[in-house]
């Protein structure tokens, strides 16, 4: 099963090619990714417009190379597989469209998939981890705990009632002038400062259930900016980074015990999405789990990130579970839940919290 991916939810132009010759897994056969960032750098932050233009401008190359990296004749593929949504709408049309007419005009079946299924799922790519499992999502647009029960079913915690942690580490990132993307350059600042030195808020720490909260945090550092002497950006980054590891690991020991309830055969906790590359809150994380008595798996930095290879495997999993084969009229989504059953996140009455 060799499996076509595509992927333009946002800012990276993506196209990979998987062969699923393995009962469980599957060899990466190539796994191309062009980045935006020095595109939308000078506007500190990803434009729309931008990257949907990028996408057209790139993404056919991108994927004839990859079928040309893989040494396959197009007629080998064995089905296609492009990021139907959630994301950018426009970047997102730009993918599913092209792989809409490689799939018609190849005979191919096509996989319309969700970007979120393809974090979720990456782990399996990359481990051997059973179903069922408990995922924590963290991305620039979102922030999730779900207990994974099989393919195409998804169990919604925890999720952000305001903003993604990913979009927090943007604009820490920002007021601390450190450029984009955020993400990393916080990282990088915070090994030089002191998590101590800053005092910041731990919204939702200690609280029932495992949402999320980050907009508190984002004016916290905001206000420690202003004060006189103003601290260093590097303790900025260190307090910041540690707040947000505390928060996510009172969650991840809520959740886990919710998860438990539903599923006592949970044995692993995955953390997926762009913010799971953050070496800092990956051993952070990893111990709130082991105290939770589960293992943590965490893909590879590469299929952390947007990418590709996520989405074709996405596609082969959804195919192995007879889930594949949508129409070609299959939709472009900017919002597209996993958990569709999932009731929105509540408002939580004083967010204040102790550091």
């Amino acid at each position: 099963m060799r499996v076509l991916g595509i992927e333009t939810s946002c800012d990276e132009t993506a196209a990979a090619v998987l062969d699923g010759d393995r009962p469980l897994g599957a060899r990466i056969l190539s796994n191309r990714v062009l980045s935006q960032v020095a595109d939308h750098r000078p506007y500190g932050g990803v434009v729309p417009e931008i990257a949907a233009r990028a996408h057209v401008e790139h993404l056919d190359a991108l994927i004839a190379g990859a079928v040309d990296e893989a040494g396959l004749a197009w007629s080998e593929l064995d089905a296609v597989a492009a990021t139907a949504g959630p994301g950018l709408i426009g970047g997102v049309m730009v993918g599913l469209v092209s792989g809409k007419a490689l799939a018609a005009t190849l005979g191919k079946p096509l996989v319309a998939v969700n970007h979120l299924e393809g974090h979720a799922l990456s782990a399996r790519l990359s481990d051997d981890v059973a179903f069922p499992y408990l995922l924590l999502l963290i991305s620039g647009g979102h922030c999730q705990l779900l207990l994974v029960e099989a393919v195409g079913r998804y169990r919604r915690l925890g999720t952000t009632i305001d903003d993604a942690v990913g979009e927090a580490f943007d604009k820490t990132a920002k007021m601390l002038g450190l450029g984009y993307p955020g993400g990393p350059a916080v990282e990088a600042a915070a090994r030089a400062g002191d998590p101590a030195a800053v005092t910041l808020p731990r919204p939702l720490k200690g609280r029932a259930g495992c949402d999320f909260s980050f907009s508190g945090l984002k004016t916290a550092v905001r206000q420690a900016l202003a004060r006189e002497p103003a601290p260093a950006t590097a303790d900025v980054a260190a307090g910041f980074q540690a707040a947000v590891a505390d928060c996510l690991s009172d969650r991840v020991g809520h959740a886990a015990e919710m998860a438990r309830q539903r599923a006592p055969a949970v044995r692993h906790l995955v953390m997926a999405g762009g913010v799971a590359a953050n070496r800092f809150l990956r051993a952070r994380v990893t111990a709130a789990a082991e105290a939770a008595g589960l293992e943590l798996l965490a893909p590879p930095p590469e299929l952390c990130t947007d990418n590709a290879a996520m989405i074709a495997w996405a596609g082969i999993e959804r195919l192995r579970a007879g889930l594949g084969g949508d129409d070609l009229a299959a939709p472009a989504r900017a919002r597209w839940p996993l958990d569709p059953e999932a009731p929105p996140p509540a408002v939580v009455a004083g967010l204040r919290s102790a550091p």
